[in-house]
């Protein structure tokens, strides 16, 4: 075998006992990124090559814990495609409207920027106190930064220029409190947001859920994988439920599309139709 084939060996190794021991399956992941991401976390580890790490790894929690930061992808910010927020507050906050109460799934939260900008939408529209959202993410560690809802400041200035052109109807300033290099933002956002660990590739559905999203996390898997996902999200969705993807995803040629309908052409937002 040729070097590069027995790190693959290696790989898929690890995380069988990754898999085993802590109940994280990676397997399904997109075997490039995947491989390109434990490679960075291996350089930077000490060790020289995966099997020497296995034993460690597998018997350390800490150590584990530093690999699970360098797997997941936390890549996100707030009002992240406003043209995809504006779509949801012209096209889809109206049906949600039309219910006295609605539950959102936002899987795959990472540390909570799109589930905040969510909240500062809906309570916009007129929605504060009739909606229930529950992020969640793999990373428990993410979820806890997600929970405190603490930003860098040095970010604010592009998160106001994509609130604005998401269509925010405010001055953005008023959501956050401004502390040294870092912002708070408003406690009556996290009223409505439950955040929570859940694992796409091993957990179970949220039932009757109005709308969910995930955004952007799917590119990263394996086709079952991916279908394993969607079907988690259509089990989870009532009928009349909306379906939001990102750009970079979508429902043609899944098995499941014969059951949706996409709210507007590009946006990845899909209303499950009824019956």
């Amino acid at each position: 075998m040729t070097p590069v084939e027995v790190e693959d060996v290696e790989i898929r190794l690890l995380l069988e006992g990754v898999q085993q021991v802590y109940g994280y399956d990676f397997r399904d992941y997109a075997a490039a990124s995947i491989k390109r991401r434990l490679t960075q976390w291996l350089a930077e580890s000490g060790f020289d090559t995966f099997s020497q790490a296995q034993s460690r790894l597998l018997r350390d929690p800490e150590l584990f814990f530093s690999l699970l930061q360098g797997i997941t992808v936390n890549v996100t910010e707030m009002f992240r495609d406003p043209s995809f927020f504006k779509a949801l507050r012209e096209q889809v906050v109206p049906f949600l409207k039309t219910y006295p109460f609605v539950k959102i799934w936002h899987a795959g939260c990472a540390s909570g920027e799109e589930a905040y900008s969510m909240a500062i939408l809906l309570n916009e529209e007129g929605m504060a106190g009739r909606y229930r959202m529950y992020a969640t993410d793999i990373d428990e560690a993410v979820l806890q930064k997600a929970a405190a809802g603490v930003m860098p400041m040095a970010e604010m200035q592009k998160y106001t220029r994509n609130y604005q052109k998401a269509g925010g109807k405010a001055s953005f300033a008023d959501y956050y409190t401004a502390r040294y290099d870092r912002a708070i933002l408003s406690a009556d956002l996290k009223q409505s947001i439950v955040f929570a660990p859940h694992n796409l590739a091993a957990d179970a559905e949220f039932g009757e859920m109005n709308m969910v999203l995930c955004r952007n996390v799917m590119i990263y898997f394996k086709p079952a994988l991916k279908e394993r996902c969607l079907d988690l999200f259509d089990n989870s969705l009532l009928s009349g439920g909306f379906l939001c993807l990102g750009l970079k995803e979508t429902l043609e040629k899944r098995k499941m599309s014969a059951r949706y309908d996409e709210l507007v052409a590009g946006t990845r937002i899909y209303r499950k139709r009824y019956g």
